[in-house]
């Protein structure tokens, strides 16, 4: 400790940059090494550790860079007891390295041998699907790699408006416009479409991307329990006496974590009571659920107004989200939807081989068909297993 003040005192003394002691390629390092000495012991001539996360001398005139490093220090320091707080309560999460193509059976770093993956969310089998990978490759060919623009500037291919169309088509909406994740379809809906005078009337377990975009949207917010209809009549019945404007109910189609189908005949049932609109996540429903693979509704057997969904799971796993609905709310997130507005277009090769997924899906029922009866095959082996 004695060390460390010494070294600084001599330092501004001399009216010398810590740094400057070293070589330019040492500046940093210098510094680091410093701060953490003098952090480990929380006190450094005549100063003392703040809970603002500084060091404040008595005595000595250190220049910004310097305090700014002890400030960066600090801070890294925090981070750290975060990361320990996390492994302590066993919920620091590590990542598999996969050394295959995405599908049932993988090659992971961690194994000798290929293991059998259950952790996918490639319901279909479509990851490596050798029609859709020709289609990405089609899409290179013809349309390049990327855009490098958003879609509003010169990021606008034919081929994302056939796409957008064909989604419209498949969920049996007035039209549909792609997100570069469904993560930010549902951070950026709500708040074009929603202000102070409305309300979300939302499901306690949704999504995580839905509880953000209602939290970036200004509209009150009524939180329902978990697929309890009286629970929502009664949030229904609060925001009316609220003199809420316009009412939104918000639900995932599927709740992937319980496996639980939100109970849409009653939830729409309620919307028309009450005038509210109706809006689902259907990640975890689409190409799948329901006897053509039309997701909740169709497996419900009702109509709703807006459908939050994703092309990075049963669809064929890469990455895009979308929205579905009237052409009145497509248009509005064309023109407000932050996440549109300021994020690059899908990649040619992702929208390709996305037209192609949803044209085998409406082609025939052969993949969810074969899902349905891998899902029971399995659920009666283990039954009988024990």
């Amino acid at each position: 400790m004695f060390a460390v003040r010494r070294t600084v005192l001599f330092c501004v003394k001399r009216s010398l940059h810590p740094c400057k002691i070293a070589g330019a390629r040492a500046r940093h390092a210098c510094i680091r090494n410093l701060c953490k000495r003098a952090l480990s012991a929380k006190t450094l001539y005549k100063g003392y550790y703040s809970s603002k996360h500084c060091l404040r001398f008595n005595s000595l005139r250190l220049s910004r860079s310097t305090r700014a490093c002890f400030a960066s220090a600090a801070f890294s320091e925090h981070l750290k007891k975060n990361l320990t707080a996390i492994r302590e309560a066993g919920l620091y999460k590590t990542e598999r390295v996969i050394l295959s193509p995405q599908d049932s059976v993988i090659r992971i770093r961690e194994s000798a041998v290929p293991v059998i993956n259950f952790c996918a969310n490639n319901y279909l089998g479509l990851s490596n699907n050798t029609e859709l990978i020709a289609a990405a490759k089609e899409g290179l060919d013809s349309h390049g790699l990327g855009l490098s623009s958003v879609r509003f500037i010169c990021g606008t291919q034919d081929i994302h408006l056939q796409l957008e169309r064909k989604i419209a088509e498949f969920h049996d909406k007035e039209d549909a416009i792609l997100f570069a994740a469904c993560f930010d379809a549902n951070a950026g809906i709500f708040e074009p479409l929603l202000d102070q005078e409305d309300a979300i009337i939302t499901d306690k377990l949704n999504h995580a991307s839905i509880i953000d975009g209602v939290r970036l949207c200004k509209a009150s917010r009524y939180l329902f329990e978990h697929m309890n209809m009286q629970s929502l009549q009664e949030r229904l019945e609060k925001a009316n006496q609220d003199g809420v404007r316009n009412k939104l109910i918000v639900t995932d189609g599927s709740f992937s974590m319980d496996g639980d189908i939100a109970p849409l005949r009653d939830i729409v049932a309620l919307s028309d009571e009450y005038g509210a609109k109706v809006m689902i996540d259907d990640c975890h429903s689409t190409g799948f659920l329901g006897k053509t693979g039309r997701g909740t509704e169709e497996y419900c057997g009702v109509s709703v107004d807006i459908i939050t969904s994703t092309l990075g799971k049963a669809l064929g796993g890469a990455t895009g989200g979308y929205v579905a609905a009237s052409q009145e709310i497509v248009d509005t997130l064309r023109q407000k939807a932050r996440p549109y507005l300021f994020s690059n277009a899908l990649a040619p090769s992702l929208v390709t081989a996305s037209i192609r997924a949803f044209d085998m899906l409406m082609k025939d029922t052969s993949l969810r068909d074969k899902l349905e009866s891998n899902t029971q095959r399995f659920r009666r082996r283990m039954t009988e297993n024990g």
